[in-house]
């Protein structure tokens, strides 16, 4: 996430050469692509992390740092 981002409330994925926001209310690509393996571990991760993900993204709204998430385990 970026300081003050543009809604709808989303994060940014970066894997290889492919780049994608997701939605954090459905976990849909908003923009972007990623492998559809790839969007599996998102979507994993993403699911597991949701309530920090909200939290991140009302810090960044805020212009706060978003913080760091833990990666999946």
């Amino acid at each position: 996430m970026y300081y003050g981002d543009h809604p709808p409330p989303h994060f940014h994925v970066r894997h290889n050469e492919r780049n994608a926001s997701v939605s954090i209310e459905d976990m849909t690509i908003i923009e972007g692509r990623l492998s559809s393996r790839d969007m599996r571990l998102v979507r994993e991760w993403a699911l597991a992390r949701q309530a920090e993900l909200w939290e991140a993204w009302r810090r960044a709204e805020r212009d706060e740092h978003p913080g760091k998430i833990a990666p999946l385990n």
